[in-house]
């Protein structure tokens, strides 16, 4: 106190010289008060000979550093700690009077220190703080929000940087409601165990969350794992000495029921918490709880019991700024300038979009996990109905009305001729089949005319190039059939896919039926991949789809149409790249009914590589795309309910928005795995794959295919999700930049099997 002082004390320089003397004196030796509390330095020499000629070759150099130790030294009462100095080595100058080899004079140059640390904040008046680490947690913070609001009491929130980014309005309610927050690091780790840098980034990150949501800073600390009021370890003191350079103060505690054991020790519940708080409430003022970091129902249970029982004690709840004898702006001090402090603004835009936005995400991802279940779970229910049904709808009449089956084609030279000799052993007894080459490049006409050209059954004809829907447009004007069935040059038709195909045909509402259409070249992995799309798809979504008539696709592959319904509904066109998507719905807007027939069986060639794949996928959902793009008016339109109300919707939601999403489940989820977090969104992506297997295993069943495919599904839905993830981008990207898209050529390689 600015007073000088003169202190007596024995240090190494004064042992030497005692053991010096004592050993000139031939006394018998020499006994040390008290251990502990000697200068270190001492054990350099108390051992050693201590006669003048046996010090001739002593290292008086020692004497010139004073080694530090990890004692601590209390100072005060309480559970609030200020470090006042931590342990730094001294350094001593020494004179040596060496004609008796004594230490005639010594000078301290730099005073050695050790921890100590100041206790203070302790009130004898019936005064208590509940503090609360680890949180917030979205449940169970709220829920001791609303017991402390119902009982007018503050409390004090240790809160961890990385929970707090994560529910941002949590801690503005605690903020708001009068709370004092604390810094209890980012991402809760021992700070003991962790490098300087890091504990200083830990807590520097937390301080800039609090500032930047609350315009407020704080100078309380709690560390992670180490909250003891008196700490003597040096895993305890670490953290305390290295919070006091950033200028926190250590809060610690003496009441702490340990609530954290809830759900990991048999019988530990509220009253387990509640009684230990009781029985140490004479031990300090400061009790420890936890709001998050696990199951904290049982601490939410005890917490109104532990608020009651003090109140009728006559006990009060205050601060910690209350304990310090300070306000709420003096321990949580207003940030200078916060308004104009654009770099602390900047924060907390970031944190709070950062907030806001992965919330609407997850709850999205969420959302449309949950849709995609219930979606499933309704395709299965109505592709049962309509199974069901099915054998209804068939005609018993041995009536066989006219068929033509159109061909077109564009370099199919591979599978041209194979194709029609298919078709030849079609076993309905009245058609004909009309082959339109489109200007091909290769020798697609030329073996086809070699191979067919006398044939009767067979019209080969030759126009230029045109696309897909002039040659079926030519071809259905040529013929006189009141029905056409429609497939692709490198499809192979089962020889009574015709037949099943036509016995739909029972009135004139019928306008047309779509085909099975199935993977006739499994040879690899993406071949089987598609298989198990096809079979899906076809047996559960448009099934259930044409229960109440939704069909949007009679597939390009197979599908028979009724030539009136064609020409009312105006023909294929070319002026989308889904000609067989955007005539189906032209048919259904003209009031006709669509139907599936899964038994008309056909054998498609689907891409063989990852290229040939994703070239055919961009053309299908650009085209589909086109489609609904052309056909918007009716969407939510009363005049079309069923395309309007649903159709349209399904396509909008499930086919371009959803899938934009989806891919993101599986990326959460494994960032879930990863970081231990996979809970939040594992229940709801487990049910989605559950009844995704389901449904995948009953359309199998249906079709009769081997089970043992579906041990490529769940690879199959991860993978290929990604990979229509690209392919929509690119349309999406390709439709905003008004890019026009054609169809383009896909390698073809002839292995497609016959249908058995």
């Amino acid at each position: 106190n600015d007073q000088p002082r003169e202190v007596h004390f024995t240090d190494a320089a004064t042992n030497f010289n005692t053991l010096r003397f004592a050993t000139e004196y031939g006394l018998a030796g020499t006994s040390l008060w008290r251990m502990g509390s000697e200068d270190s330095r001492l054990w350099d020499f108390y051992h050693l000979p201590m006669n003048k000629a046996a010090l001739k070759t002593f290292d008086f150099n020692e004497f010139s550093k004073v080694e530090t130790n990890n004692d601590v030294d209390f100072m005060g009462e309480g559970e609030i700690l200020d470090v006042l100095s931590t342990p730094t080595p001294g350094k001593i100058r020494i004179e040596l009077d060496t004609s008796w080899m004594l230490i005639s004079e010594q000078y301290y140059d730099t005073l050695p220190s050790m921890f100590v640390v100041r206790q203070f904040g302790n009130s004898t008046e019936k005064k208590l703080v509940l503090t609360f680490d680890d949180g917030p947690d979205p449940k169970y913070t709220r829920q001791i929000l609303d017991i402390l609001a119902k009982y007018k009491v503050v409390a004090n929130f240790f809160i961890v940087g990385i929970e707090a980014e994560q529910n941002i309005p949590l801690v503005k309610r605690i903020f708001n409601e009068g709370h004092e927050l604390s810094n209890h690091t980012f991402t809760h780790p021992n700070m003991a165990t962790v490098s300087k840098q890091r504990a200083f980034l830990e807590m520097d990150a937390t301080r800039l969350l609090i500032e930047a949501i609350t315009g407020h800073s704080t100078i309380m600390f709690r560390a992670p794992y180490n909250a003891d009021s008196h700490p003597e370890k040096m895993e305890e003191l670490v953290p305390v000495a290295l919070s006091r350079t950033k200028n926190y103060l250590t809060i610690g505690e003496n009441i702490d029921p340990e609530d954290w054991q809830a759900g990991e020790i048999p019988n530990f519940n509220a009253d387990t918490i509640f009684n230990r708080v009781v029985r140490m409430k004479d031990l300090g003022n400061i009790i420890l709880l936890h709001d998050a970091g696990g199951d904290r129902s049982a601490t939410v249970e005890a917490l109104p019991r532990i608020i009651e029982y003090f109140h009728k004690e006559g006990y009060t709840f205050t601060t910690v700024a209350d304990l310090m004898g300070k306000t709420r702006d003096q321990v949580m001090p207003p940030v200078p300038n916060f308004k104009g402090n654009y770099i602390l603004q900047t924060n907390s835009f970031l944190a709070e979009f950062g907030y806001y936005f992965s919330q609407i995400f997850n709850r999205l991802i969420m959302l449309f996990l949950i849709l995609g279940t219930i979606r499933l779970l309704i395709t299965l229910i109505f592709s049962l109905l309509q199974r069901k049904s099915e054998k209804n709808l068939l005609s018993s009449e041995n009536i066989f009305p006219f068929v033509s089956i159109i061909v077109p084609a564009f370099n199919e030279e591979v599978n041209a001729v194979s194709s029609l000799l298919n078709l030849l052993k079609c076993d309905y007894p009245n058609f004909n089949i009309i082959f339109v080459n489109d200007g091909s490049t290769d020798n697609t006409l030329k073996v086809v005319q070699v191979a067919f050209d006398k044939d009767p059954r067979i019209t080969i004809l030759d126009k230029f190039n045109g696309g897909k829907a002039s040659a079926l447009n030519e071809g259905i004007q040529l013929t006189n059939a009141a029905f056409v069935v429609c497939i692709d040059a490198d499809t192979k038709l089962k020889s009574d896919a015709v037949s099943k195909l036509m016995q739909h045909f029972t009135n004139e509402d019928i306008g047309a039926v779509a085909g099975n259409v199935k993977v006739g070249n499994e040879i690899n992995l993406i071949t089987r991949w598609q298989s198990i799309e096809y079979t899906t798809s076809q047996n559960i979504d448009r099934k259930a789809f044409g229960y109440f008539n939704g069909i949007t696709v009679v597939p390009g592959a197979i599908g028979a149409f009724s030539k009136k319904a064609i020409e009312d509904a105006g023909g294929f066109t070319s002026d989308t790249l889904a000609e067989d998507a955007d005539l189906t719905v032209r048919i259904l807007r003209c009031g006709y009914t669509v139907l599936n027939e899964n038994k008309a069986i056909a054998m498609t060639e689907a891409p063989e590589s990852i290229n040939q794949f994703m070239k055919q996928r961009f053309r299908w959902t650009f085209g589909v795309m086109q489609t609904f793009w052309k056909n918007r008016d009716a969407l939510f339109n009363f005049n079309y309910k069923i395309l309007g109300f649903i159709v349209l919707p399904d396509i909008l939601l499930f086919k371009y928005i959803i899938p934009l999403f989806a891919p993101f489940a599986d990326l959460l989820m494994f960032i879930g795995l990863l970081t231990g977090n996979a809970s939040e969104i594992g229940l709801y992506y487990a049910i989605f794959m559950g009844v995704d297997i389901l449904v995948a295993t009953i359309a199998f069943v249906f079709e009769k295919e081997p089970l043992w495919k579906l041990v490529w599904l769940v690879p199959q839905r991860v993978i290929y999700r990604w990979l229509l993830l690209v392919v929509l981008f690119r349309t999406m990207r390709r439709a905003v930049k008004g890019e026009l898209q054609h169809w383009g050529v896909l390698k073809r390689t002839g292995n497609v099997k016959d249908a058995i």
